[in-house]
């Protein structure tokens, strides 16, 4: 089994978290390294946010994780929140990386993912898995599984900033790099 580390990216919003799990992605890729999760991205129309979707890493696939308006379901903010699409699609992709991947990357463990409870138990998955994982959490969250996550991570903890963004996915990958040998 392959050993693990788990690095937990965290920051203000807008600092880089999502732009750095996509480059930690992108160069492990490169590497031949087999890694799946979601990564979260900001859905703007005419220059204002509307949403935020979810990738698939493997597979490219999109899917709408929220979006301002007024359907049914839980909100955060102005946005509500499409569980079942998250789930059957995002959560799928984590479960999917846990099974089948050499790495795992969860951009991100933040209030809107947090109202599908199929996601909190994979991110409880994830705290005892034994291969490289790599996450993004909010700065300020008090959410215990956020806390929990911060914890995991403990050294591996990594608050970005205009000083550290450009030189944490070297740092993160030679992690990763290590931890698979």
């Amino acid at each position: 089994m392959t050993p693990g580390v788990f690095i937990a990216l965290t920051g203000r919003p807008g600092i880089g978290k999502t732009t750095a799990v996509t480059r930690v992605t992108e160069s492990l890729k490169r590497e031949g390294i087999k890694v799946g999760g979601i990564y979260t991205n900001e859905v703007r129309q005419q220059g204002v946010r509307v949403g935020f979707d979810v990738v698939d890493i493997l597979t490219g696939k999109t899917t709408t994780l929220a979006r301002v308006g007024h359907a049914p379901g839980p909100r955060v903010g102005r946005y509500v929140v499409y569980v079942d699409e998250f789930e059957t699609h995002g959560v799928k992709a984590i479960e999917e990386a846990i099974e089948n991947c050499m790495v795992v990357v969860v951009d991100e463990i933040g209030p809107m993912e947090l109202k599908s409870i199929r996601f909190t138990n994979v991110i409880e998955k994830l705290l005892n898995l034994d291969k490289p994982v790599v996450v993004t959490v909010h700065l300020k969250s008090q959410d215990p599984i956020v806390a929990r996550v911060k914890a995991k991570a403990g050294g591996n903890l990594i608050v970005l900033d205009e000083r550290n963004r450009d030189n944490v996915v070297g740092l993160v990958v030679d992690k990763i790099k290590q931890a698979l040998g």
